[in-house]
This record gives structure tokens, C-alpha cells and sequence, in this order.
């Protein structure tokens, strides 16, 4: 027996240039999806990238308070 989980979602009115909205709705029907699933997509990369951006920030950051400029001194904290 098959068992779907359904999710609950939100309706989210957006605005968007009318150009932009347009090539929204060519992509859409080139790549046979939903514009709602386009968007989602798009959140979801927007999202990720986001999340490496902090994570490249408190690299360099901790980079910076260890002084560690090179692969040289990687190796000399890491041992």
C-alpha cells in the first residue's frame, strides 16, 4: 500500500517586473513545470547559496583571528 504524505501549503502572491513575469511563464512551459515549481527551485538555490556565503564568511573569519594566510600555515596549526 502506497502512503502519500501531503504537505500543507501557502499561497504567496509575489510582484515582479512584467518582463521578468514573462520569462517566468516562458521557462515554465519550456521545462514543463509549474511556475510555482520554478520559484520554489530558484528558493531553494537562492537559499543554499546563502547558507555557503555565511559559512565562506566564518572561514574567513576564523582565517583572519588564527592568522592563517597560506596553505603553509594550515599545515603548522594542523600539525
Amino acid at each position: 500500500m502506497l502512503h502519500m504524505q501531503t504537505q500543507q501549503r501557502a499561497i504567496i502572491n509575489i510582484s515582479m517586473p512584467q518582463a521578468m513575469a514573462k520569462r517566468v511563464e516562458k521557462l515554465a512551459k519550456e521545462e514543463n513545470r509549474t511556475k510555482s515549481e520554478l520559484l520554489r527551485e530558484a528558493f531553494r538555490i537562492y537559499e543554499f547559496k546563502r547558507d555557503w556565503a555565511k559559512i565562506r564568511k566564518w572561514g574567513r573569519e576564523t582565517a583572519r583571528k588564527m592568522n592563517i594566510r597560506t596553505y603553509d600555515d594550515v599545515e603548522r596549526i594542523a600539525g
